[in-house]
C-alpha cells in the first residue's frame, strides 16, 4: 500500500479491498461471491465472538445448533418471510445422485427450522422464556459480493427467543439492541445510532426491526446489527403455543436478532487509513508487537536485547496484554514495520543498542504514528494507558466524524443537493407514506436507515411531499 495518501479518497471501494488484502485478513474463494477468512482475520472474528458470547450467556441465553438445510415447505409457511428471501435462496434439488422429493433450502436464516423445534419444546408457561443463540454460517445469493460486507456465505450469530407476553419480547429486543450497541461502541470503537427500521426496510416477517447504524469514512451508512419483533407471526404458522398458569392455550411472542462478520468490514471502513487497517486494542489479536533491532555481526547486542525483551514479556503478561515478538532474521526492520502497520497492531515497540544504553524503548502508536521514548521502569503502565487512550480516541474520532457529517434538511431541493454533494446522515421529516420513501430512494438512492430512538416527536413537514409529519428519520446512502 506504499504511498497512497489520496487512494482512500479517490476510490474508497478499491481501497477497502486493498487494505484487506494487505492486512492478510481474507481473500475471494474460487467459488464466486464467497470468501476465505485467513488466520489473522479469523482471530479478529474470534475475539468479537468471545466478547458477545459472554454477554449473551450472562443474560441467560444458551447456545444450540440447527441444520444447514431447511425443507422448502418450512420457508413457504410465512408469506412475507419467503417473499423477502426468495431472490437470495440457494436450493438443493439433488442428493445422493437422486432428485429429492422436496427441495432443501441452504440456510439464509434459521427462523423456520428453529421454530419447528420450538413447537416441540414449548408446552407450558414453565418452558418460557426460551432463549436460544446459534453461531453458524448462512448462504444468500448476493449479486454484488464484497469481502466481509456482502458474501454468498458468511458467519454470524443469530438469536431466537420465545416469551409468554409481548411486553417480555419487547424487553428482550431492546436488551439485545443495547448489547449490540455496547459491543460495537465499547469494543469496536464505532459510534452508532440506535433506531427502528421503516416497514419497507424491516426484516421479512417481522412486526418491527430495530437497528444500529454506523457511518463509514466515505459517509455511507452501514447496518451493524438488527433485533426483530416477530410478534406471533411465526408462532401461529408453526403452532408454537403453551398453556398458561390458568390452563389457557396461547401463542408465544417471539424475537430474532443477529450480527455477522460484517462487523469486521465496519472496523476497516470506519478506522482504516492509507497505510492499512487500524484495530481497536480491545479486539486486536495482537495489541503490541516488539521489534528488536540488531546487527547480525553484533552477537553481544542481540543477547542483551533478548534479555531485555524477556523482561518486557513478563510485564506485558502481568498486565494481560496480547503481544508478539517479531525476531525473524529473514526480514529487515523496514519490512517488519510495514507489515505490522498494514495489519493495524495498536502499538509497536522498537528496541536497539541505542535504547539499551538509555534504558528505554521506542513506543509507536499505529493510529497517530506518534513515536516516543519510554523508560523501562514505567513501560508496563505506559503501554496499558496508551492502549486505553487509543481505544477511546478511535471512538471519539469516529464520533466527531459522524457528527460533522450529519445534516438537518428541511426541503426536497436541500435534500437532493446535500445527498449528492455532502452525503452523510440526513435528518429529515417524513410523512410515513411508503410512496414518498420509494420516490426518494429511486431519485437519490438514499434509504431510511432508522427512526432514532429517544428522538422527541415534533410537528413538521415531510421533506418530499410537504405533508404533516411528527417524526424525523435518518436517510443515507448505504452498503
Amino acid at each position: 500500500m506504499k504511498d497512497k495518501k489520496a487512494f482512500q479518497r479517490k476510490n474508497f471501494s478499491e481501497w477497502y479491498i486493498e487494505v484487506i488484502r494487505a492486512a492478510d485478513l481474507a481473500e475471494y474463494s474460487p467459488v464466486r461471491g464467497c470468501m476465505v477468512i485467513k488466520p489473522y482475520g479469523y482471530a479478529l472474528w474470534e475475539n468479537i465472538q468471545k466478547i458477545l458470547d459472554e454477554k449473551l450467556k450472562a443474560t441467560r441465553h444458551k447456545n444450540a445448533y440447527f441444520p444447514l438445510f431447511i425443507p422448502e415447505s418450512f420457508l413457504r409457511k410465512e408469506k412475507e418471510h419467503v417473499k423477502g428471501f426468495s431472490p437470495q435462496l440457494a436450493v438443493v434439488t439433488y442428493g445422493g445422485g437422486k432428485k429429492l422429493e422436496e427441495n432443501l433450502i441452504v440456510r439464509p436464516t434459521s427462523e423456520t427450522i428453529i421454530y419447528a423445534s420450538f413447537s416441540r419444546w414449548i408446552k407450558s408457561w414453565r418452558d418460557l422464556p426460551l432463549l436460544i443463540n446459534q453461531w453458524a454460517n448462512v448462504v444468500r445469493w448476493e449479486l454484488r459480493p464484497r469481502l466481509f460486507l456482502r458474501t454468498m456465505e458468511f458467519l454470524w450469530q443469530e438469536g431466537h427467543t420465545a416469551h409468554a407476553t409481548h411486553r417480555e419480547a419487547e424487553e428482550e429486543i431492546l436488551r439485545i439492541l443495547e448489547i449490540y450497541r455496547e459491543l460495537v461502541e465499547k469494543y469496536l470503537a464505532i459510534p452508532v445510532i440506535s433506531g427502528i427500521k421503516s416497514d419497507t426496510e424491516k426484516f421479512a416477517g417481522a412486526l418491527r426491526t430495530f437497528t444500529i447504524e454506523a457511518m463509514t469514512q466515505d459517509k455511507k451508512a452501514l447496518q451493524m446489527g438488527t433485533s426483530h419483533d416477530l410478534g406471533q407471526n411465526f408462532a401461529r404458522v408453526f403452532n408454537i403455543s403453551f398453556q398458561d398458569a390458568n390452563g389457557q392455550t396461547k401463542y408465544v411472542w417471539q424475537t430474532s436478532w443477529g450480527v455477522s462478520t460484517r462487523l469486521i468490514g465496519g472496523i476497516i471502513m470506519v478506522h482504516g487509513d492509507d497505510n492499512g487497517i487500524i484495530l481497536p486494542p480491545r479486539i486486536a489479536p495482537i495489541q503490541v508487537v516488539i521489534i528488536p533491532v540488531w546487527s547480525s555481526k553484533e552477537k553481544k547486542d542481540e543477547r542483551t536485547i533478548r534479555e531485555k525483551i524477556e523482561k518486557i514479556r513478563k510485564k506485558l503478561e502481568e498486565n494481560d496484554i496480547k503481544f508478539l515478538v517479531d525476531d525473524r532474521d529473514y526480514f529487515s526492520f523496514g519490512e517488519k514495520h510495514y507489515e505490522w502497520e498494514k495489519k493495524g497492531v495498536p502499538i509497536r515497540i522498537e528496541i536497539g543498542p541505542k535504547e539499551l544504553n538509555q534504558r528505554s524503548v521506542v513506543l509507536v502508536r499505529r493510529d497517530t504514528s506518534e513515536k516516543r521514548m519510554v523508560s523501562d521502569i514505567s513501560l508496563g503502565g505506559e503501554i496499558k494507558e496508551t492502549l486505553d487512550l487509543i481505544q477511546s480516541e478511535l471512538y471519539q474520532r469516529a464520533l466527531n466524524f459522524q457528527k460533522r457529517n450529519t445534516h438537518r434538511v428541511n426541503s426536497w431541493d436541500e435534500f437532493k443537493k446535500t445527498i449528492k454533494t455532502e452525503k452523510g446522515f440526513l435528518k429529515a421529516n417524513w410523512c410515513g407514506l411508503s410512496e414518498c420513501e420509494e420516490v426518494i430512494k429511486k431519485e437519490t438512492k438514499a434509504t431510511i436507515r432508522c427512526f432514532p430512538l429517544g428522538e422527541e416527536r415534533k410537528k413538521g413537514k415531510c421533506v418530499f411531499c410537504n405533508r404533516d409529519s411528527f417524526q424525523k428519520v435518518i436517510f443515507a446512502l448505504s452498503y
